[in-house]
């Protein structure tokens, strides 16, 4: 069976190039002894576990926290600032404090030489509805295109944002691959855009009755096994 031919493969960041929880988890213990020393009322007042839950609260309340998770965070501390009676004059400071710890990310160990192999044959591009700095993180050079959803202004699962990343490419979406660790916004989400979808599953996780990737793989080395695969069944089909 052939099919149509991978010009293009775009990438998930967060779980699929590197870990996120222990980034996260660093960047708000970060963030938090920051607060504790520049702003004493606001760590009186709340832990941090208080601040995530002040965060959830915060969330519905404008739709564009559906995107822009650095100003959501932002107005969560603000907003704690008023709770406690504090000065919220340096909150900016504040969040540039949390985002140099989140750009500090570990890269997974077959993410390097895989961009860098799979580079050679398609065009690569990212889309992610965090705030990681790709230039910061060293890894900007890899990408043709990276499109981030506090930019953009529409996250995944929103056709959208693919979309404009495969036009950003010169691609269209029926002959480009994205590559994700979450079932719903990765891979149920590019295919619904047109595009096929490999499920990125390195923690060994379920797939959700009625999602289907086109493959399944744990590493960039197996995926471009599977592309190498691909195209040979192609030629010979």
């Amino acid at each position: 069976m052939k099919h149509h031919p991978i010009k293009a493969v775009l990438f998930d960041l967060d779980d699929t190039l590197w870990p996120v929880a222990p980034v996260i988890a660093q960047a708000e213990a970060k963030l938090y002894a920051w607060l504790g020393e520049h702003v004493p009322e606001l760590t009186s007042r709340f832990s941090n576990e208080q601040l995530r839950a002040l965060r959830a609260d915060i969330l519905p309340s404008d739709a564009r926290f559906q995107f822009d998770l650095w100003a959501l965070r932002h107005a969560t501390l603000t907003q704690a600032c008023l709770l406690s009676g504090a000065d919220h004059a340096r909150m900016d400071e504040a969040m540039a404090v949390f985002s140099v710890a989140r750009n500090a990310v570990a890269l997974f160990d077959d993410v390097l030489p895989g961009l860098a192999r799979l580079g050679e044959r398609f065009a690569l591009g990212s889309v992610s509805n965090g705030f990681a700095d790709l230039q910061t993180i060293g890894i900007a050079h890899h990408f043709r295109t990276s499109l981030a959803a506090h930019r953009f202004g529409r996250a995944k699962p929103d056709a959208a944002i693919f979309h404009a990343a495969c036009d950003a490419l010169g691609v269209a979406p029926h002959d480009t691959l994205f590559v994700g660790d979450d079932p719903v916004l990765d891979v149920q989400a590019a295919q619904r855009a047109g595009m096929e979808a490999v499920w990125m599953n390195r923690f060994s996780r379920t797939l959700p009755d009625g999602i289907v990737p086109d493959a399944i793989c744990t590493t960039l080395h197996e995926l471009d096994d599977w592309l190498t695969q691909r195209i040979a069944a192609n030629a010979s089909g």
